[in-house]
């Protein structure tokens, strides 16, 4: 629900020109400049050009070879040379927390159930994006385990021709019954969103109880053999970051991928420049007391900087969506649940549904990705 709300907040910069851009889910990007600049002297002054070569995040490119690009995937490249292989599907705005940073205690206004996207829509404009090059789908929220159709909806995106990866992310709440037949319904990748592993915090947290439900699921998906089990984690300073090196040590003996990622700023969640702990000195903790840690190769497209350990059995990222940008990288488009697609998470631009139907997928492209419909 966060990511909604997140463009009354922000504005991106990139070095071509200003342009509203993507983050990641929270999957989030570059330096901040809120529209009242209260952090742009910050930002540009301290952590600019801070960060080593060595850790620089990876972008996305076009194939060498033209042959390997069909021409139904030629229209998903943007004026920047990214190529969008990956669609975020919003499932519903509702969600079973209250997560501080994400939504304010008050809640936010909610589009009337009928107004949301039906279970027939969902796949139908799927299945538009995926028959013109879309391999990657990832069901987000809101929290998508409460829909009732939820399997239903994994058995329809996973039989689609050409999909490789169908993947979700959720707080993991109530994930822990419904994953061994979400399996079964195609469901290939999981993300379970954990910010602490003491239960009184998270219940402060969340405004709700739910830890024992959420350490529940992370073990019944590494149960159902998901490998590896993503679990994302939004470090805070003064709340959570005392706990990122016993989050590392949940990766010695299970096939799990801790991601570490830089508290943003969002509509609600009184963001404050003391909150932040930046990668680097995360990055300081965890190598001072696990030197085995090694970088490795990312995807072209890869948000996170991941890295490995030695002996253990998985693996530790780090999402810079405060100090180091990946917009360049950024492959992804976003259906929300009302039907609309947004352009960017944080720009204020919206395409309804309607018009990939009505016009077809050339036209919504070219309008997705200038603005311009």
């Amino acid at each position: 629900m966060m990511r909604r709300y997140a463009s009354k907040f922000i504005n991106w910069h990139l070095g071509l020109k200003n342009f509203s851009f993507s983050m990641v889910g929270c999957e989030a990007e570059s330096y901040y400049a809120s529209r009242n600049s209260k952090y742009q002297g910050f930002f540009s002054g301290h952590l600019s050009g801070s960060l080593p070569k060595a850790y620089a995040t990876y972008c996305a490119k076009l194939p060498e070879d033209p042959q390997s690009t069909n021409l139904a995937s030629d229209m998903l490249i943007d004026s920047f040379g990214r190529m969008h292989t990956y669609l975020r599907i919003s499932l519903t705005e509702r969600c079973n927390l209250r997560c501080q940073y994400c939504m304010p205690a008050e809640g936010v206004e909610l589009t009337p159930s009928p107004q949301l996207l039906s279970q027939d829509e969902i796949v139908h404009l799927a299945n538009l994006f995926v028959s013109s090059g879309v391999d990657k789908i990832r069901l987000t929220g809101g929290e998508p385990t409460i829909r009732k159709d939820i399997e239903d909806i994994c058995l329809q995106l996973s039989n689609l021709k050409g999909l490789k990866t169908l993947a979700m992310t959720t707080n993991g709440i109530t994930l822990a019954r419904k994953l061994p037949k979400l399996k079964e319904c195609g469901l290939t990748s999981v993300n379970i969103s954990l910010d602490t592993l003491v239960p009184a915090k998270f219940e402060f947290l969340t405004r709700r109880k739910g830890h024992e439900r959420v350490m529940d699921s992370i073990n019944a998906a590494i149960d159902c053999g998901y490998n590896p089990v993503k679990v994302n984690c939004v470090v805070m300073r003064g709340f959570n970051d005392d706990e990122i090196c016993d989050f590392v040590e949940l990766t010695q003996n299970k096939p799990i991928n801790v991601r570490f990622i830089e508290f943003m700023p969002f509509d609600g969640n009184v963001w404050n420049v003391k909150k932040l702990v930046p990668y680097m000195e995360m990055l300081d903790r965890v190598g001072k007391q696990f030197p085995g840690l090694k970088r490795l190769q990312d995807h072209p497209a890869d948000t996170a900087k991941n890295f490995r350990i030695d002996g253990h059995l998985g693996m530790v990222s780090f999402i810079t969506s405060m100090t180091e940008h990946f917009c360049a990288g950024c492959n992804r488009l976003r259906l929300l649940a009302d039907g609309n697609f947004k352009v960017c998470l944080f720009g204020p631009s919206e395409i309804p549904s309607l018009f990939p139907l009505k016009y077809g997928m050339p036209c919504f492209i070219r309008a997705y990705f200038t603005g311009h419909f």
